[in-house]
């Protein structure tokens, strides 16, 4: 019989978010990985800045383990920043730059999953007072749904961009069709859509 390992489990499927955000900027120019693919600016580079954020905030200031503790925070993540300043990249912030802040990142947030049980409390300044004392495990669930929700956004971004699609590399998570495939079954769904409408 498999022993539970709850806090095993919960960052497994916070790396498999982690590993797809990385994974949809594979192969694309600089330009693509952060030009704005919807009204509000969503961009791939984007996602990934803003998720070094939340785990940097998440794992290490909630629980008193800042990773800026001796040297000062990027301006992008200040409480004084501009709305937005993580979702996208200046172009004098690199790609190397930001994910490799977002690697450190996951270090500092294993260390503190490591260093921490699943019910030891933490406080998210951010949050409504009568929400701001969580535990461990609150935080893993949450961040783990914010970083999927992102990696949904990136599937869509990505494919949007060259129509490259799937869940990781070497697991897309999609029926074996081809690319004419895909091209018959939007077709199909288009006009499924222009008839409803029509009715």
């Amino acid at each position: 019989m498999i022993e539970p390992n709850p806090k095993a489990d919960l960052q497994r499927y916070l790396q498999g978010a982690r590993d797809t955000l990385l994974w949809k900027l594979e192969g694309l120019s600089e330009y693509d990985v952060r030009r704005p693919l919807t009204p509000t600016g969503t961009n791939l580079l984007g996602l990934v800045k803003h998720a070094a954020g939340v785990e940097l905030g998440y794992f290490g200031d909630v629980f008193g383990r800042p990773f800026f503790a001796s040297d000062p925070p990027p301006a992008w993540y200040g409480d004084d920043a501009e709305p937005n300043a993580d979702m996208w990249a200046t172009a004098d912030e690199s790609r190397e730059e930001i994910i490799g802040l977002y690697r450190r990142a996951w270090e500092h947030s294993d260390a503190t999953i490591t260093a921490l049980g699943l019910d030891a409390t933490g406080r998210v300044p951010w949050w409504p007072e009568e929400r701001r004392e969580v535990t461990l495990h609150r935080v893993l669930v949450h961040v783990i749904s914010d970083l999927q929700r992102h990696a949904g956004h990136a599937d869509i971004v990505r494919e949007l961009i060259d129509g490259s699609a799937g869940f990781l590399q070497g697991n897309d998570n999609l029926p074996p069709v081809d690319r004419a495939g895909w091209e018959a079954h939007r077709e199909r769904l288009e006009r499924a859509a222009r008839q409803a409408a029509d009715d």
